[in-house]
């Protein structure tokens, strides 16, 4: 059975993330490489996807659509099952790539990589949201 309020206490999570990134916006590349908003931005990119990431397992195994064979393999999953579009197994599949780039390859990370995530791709993580709040109205 989906845990609704687990996953919905993950999308709330994920809201405060947001929340904590349109309040440091940089709105230059300059004002973004500054250490403290870079770090900053990273950090709360990281968490968002990590946390966007744990809704998807949330859902994988509530539902019961078996073991992934790998990270991605979550995503599959949910977009077979008809609860994430095409475009967004997609786009998924990209920011958890992101997210690896953040974590493990901390200090070669492109600053302007990641100033253009922040300016144009928080957006997806929105559309995310939305999908994933649709989907859970049906398991109710």
């Amino acid at each position: 059975m989906l845990d609704r309020e687990r996953a919905l206490s993950k999308i709330d999570e994920l809201d405060g993330y947001l929340g904590e990134i349109e309040e440091i916006m940089p709105l230059s590349l300059v004002e973004y490489k500054r250490t403290e908003k870079k770090r900053s931005c990273e950090r709360l990119i990281q968490l968002s996807i990590e946390c966007l990431m744990d809704v998807c397992r949330i859902f994988v195994s509530g539902l019961r659509l078996g073991l992934p064979n790998d990270a991605t393999d979550v995503f599959d999953k949910l977009k077979d099952k008809g609860i994430l579009t095409g475009e967004m197994n997609i786009l998924l599949k990209e920011m958890r790539g992101f997210r690896n780039i953040l974590v493990h390859e901390y200090a070669s990370v492109d600053d302007e990589l990641v100033y253009e995530v922040l300016a144009k791709r928080i957006e997806d993580i929105r559309k995310f949201k939305s999908e994933i709040l649709r989907s859970l109205e049906k398991f109710k």
